[in-house]
């Protein structure tokens, strides 16, 4: 049986380069595979970008009223896997039609994503929480902080200083330096404090 798997981690630990592996590994061996992502990153269009270089052109970007178990059954059904990147934007309604299609399609389904956003909190990915809910596998992929240790927050910076407030999706406008760095909870404490 086809599974439904979620693989979680801080900023810049790899996930989308792991699933561009993961789609290079399937397509060497005769395999087509249906690589995705919400609109709702708005960075470089349809493509999915690493920050160390690599890039492909997704199949479809979807909104949150895009039915995916539609989508995939009517244009994709004959895909050996389908891969989700920036996941935590899924609906919980999108995260149900996934899981469907590896029950009804017997299409496995690997969703990349973080897990939390930068208020520590897990309600502003709606799309993350259910696949925590209701993956067959969860993976973490792991990452360093600054200062060596394991890092597991995504933490917000506003022209330099740490925000712990503010919408839950905030995209680079070019006008405010936004940043989003990879830390441990006691450099995120450090931050909070204004020692770092």
């Amino acid at each position: 049986m086809a599974k439904l798997y979620f693989r979680y981690g801080a900023m810049g630990c790899g996930k989308t380069m792991q699933l561009l592996q993961v789609a290079f590994n399937y397509e060497e061996r005769g395999h087509q595979v249906c690589v995705i992502k919400p609109n709702t990153d708005t960075k470089h269009g349809e493509h999915i970008y690493t920050r160390i270089g690599p890039e492909r052109k997704t199949d479809f970007c979807f909104d949150k009223t895009t039915n995916l178990y539609e989508k995939i059954t009517k244009e994709y059904q004959n895909v050996s896997c389908v891969l989700v990147d920036e996941a935590q934007f899924l609906t919980k309604k999108q995260v149900d039609e996934l899981m469907k299609v590896t029950i009804d399609l017997d299409i496995p389904v690997m969703c990349y994503g973080l897990r939390l956003n930068f208020k520590r909190e897990d309600g502003g990915f709606e799309g993350a929480t259910r696949l925590l809910q209701i993956a067959h596998e969860i993976t973490e992929i792991k990452t360093i902080c600054e200062c060596g240790k394991k890092a597991t927050l995504n933490a917000r910076f506003l022209n330099g200083q740490l925000v712990t407030t503010g919408p839950d999706i905030l995209i680079d406008d070019g006008k405010t330096k936004i940043e989003y760095r990879a830390i441990c909870p006691a450099c995120y404490e450090k931050y909070q404090k204004g020692e770092k």
